[in-house]
């Protein structure tokens, strides 16, 4: 009996991926609560970091709220893109966020791979979820580029879809005939939500979004570098 793959990706592993997210997350938490945060490594480097870590966090997250709003209120979005210039205006303003998260993310991935003193703390999890990342972002502007006015086809069929599986009762009929592209981004999807629990991603449970308009942590070494430079080993 032939397997519709299909199905398993957009009507079993959505389900499992969200359940496997919430158990481990538990789990985690629970056993190792001090790991329920980034991880950061801001205070081995700072200034590449800000240029990585600024721009991704700002576009992730607008784009995300795009999405998300595009999902509760379908309706609205087709409204607001019966008007040409509207519809320009969020394309452009996703497209532009979309960018700056991928700036982000490959800052990211060429500071955690180029220097050393962060090679030592970058763990295989941090490659798996930095490459998930990069293609998740790459595949979305892909979409834009190849397959345009997303933000209309999003409301009038991936809607419906996501809506489908908040019912239990899923609803392949509105994404199977997407194209490859559109199939890999929704999938890679899922894919990120199953490594939350095992990756830096948790902390976006933690209450993270001051860390947007917090002043920046100022790190002061108090010591003489000179006179311990200076100091022979005992």
């Amino acid at each position: 009996m032939s397997i519709d793959h299909d199905v398993l990706l957009f009507a079993v592993f959505p389900y499992v991926a969200f359940v496997l997210r919430q158990i481990v997350e538990i789990q985690r938490y629970a056993g190792r609560p001090f790991t329920f945060s980034s991880l950061s490594s801001q205070f081995l480097e700072n200034r590449h970091h800000f240029w990585g870590s600024v721009p991704f966090h700002y576009g992730l997250l607008t784009v995300l709220a795009g999405h998300f709003v595009a999902f509760l209120v379908p309706r609205g979005i087709l409204l607001w893109n019966g008007h040409p210039l509207r519809l320009y205006i969020l394309e452009l303003s996703a497209f532009v966020f979309g960018v700056l998260a991928l700036v982000g993310i490959v800052n990211i991935i060429l500071r955690r791979f180029f220097n050393p003193k962060l090679m030592v703390v970058t763990s295989v999890m941090d490659r798996v979820l930095f490459g998930v990342l990069f293609f998740q972002m790459l595949s979305g502007l892909s979409i834009a580029v190849f397959y345009r006015w997303g933000s209309s086809w999003y409301a009038s069929a991936m809607s419906p879809y996501l809506w489908s599986l908040v019912t239990l009762r899923p609803d392949i009929s509105f994404i199977a005939p997407m194209p490859l592209l559109v199939k890999f981004h929704v999938a890679n999807a899922y894919l990120i939500l199953a490594l939350i629990p095992y990756s830096r991603l948790v902390h976006f449970l933690v209450a993270p979004f001051p860390y947007l308009w917090r002043r920046p942590q100022i790190v002061r070494w108090n010591y003489d570098r000179r006179r311990i430079r200076m100091e022979e080993p005992r």
